[in-house]
């Protein structure tokens, strides 16, 4: 990964939108951190930016509990953007969902324990994965940001083995 992955700038509008969104589409399970659900929403407002060229072409609040988008689940970390993080799936959620496409973005963060994502901040578009990709890939557990064990294992795949973001819509359409 010589070359940095797309992006897109995070807006405060952005912002305002996804914590105004958070009281009704947070889920209660393993919280890694304090802005999970932001993050969660930001990733996916970048990413509808990315692919639709509008970030209000999103699913959030009308997708609780189902994919991100349709055949697309979007994995979002808020965390300092290096080449050698990467594209984590529950083992849980890789079992019982089976989307087609996983797409990796990191919120370029200043601080691993960020509390907080700032205008102007950029999320990385770093690649995709199929479902076939995921599933082959290892397990571990990565911990928790709190410190410790997570408690559950993830699929891991390194951002820089993911296929490239100018294939996607390659892709994408001949699944369909």
């Amino acid at each position: 990964m010589e070359n940095l992955p797309p992006h897109i700038v995070i807006t405060s509008e952005m912002i305002s939108r996804a914590k105004e969104l958070i009281p009704s589409t947070k889920v209660n399970r393993t919280i890694a951190s304090e802005i999970d659900t932001l993050t969660g929403h930001l990733g996916e407002f970048a990413f509808a930016q990315f692919f639709y060229g509008d970030w209000k072409k999103n699913r959030v609040g009308e997708n609780k509990g189902d994919v991100n988008f349709k055949d697309i689940e979007i994995k979002t970390s808020a965390f300092p953007f290096n080449k050698n993080l990467n594209l984590l799936v529950r083992e849980d959620y890789a079992q019982k969902r089976k989307p087609p496409f996983y797409i990796q973005i990191i919120i370029d963060v200043d601080d691993p324990k960020a509390n907080e994502i700032k205008e102007d901040t950029r999320a990385y578009i770093c690649g995709f994965a199929t479902v076939a990709d995921v599933d082959d890939a290892p397990l571990r557990d990565f911990g928790s940001k709190f410190g410790g064990k997570g408690g559950y294992r993830c699929h891991y795949i390194n951002i820089q083995n993911l296929k490239p973001m100018n294939t996607f819509e390659e892709y994408y359409k001949k699944q369909k």
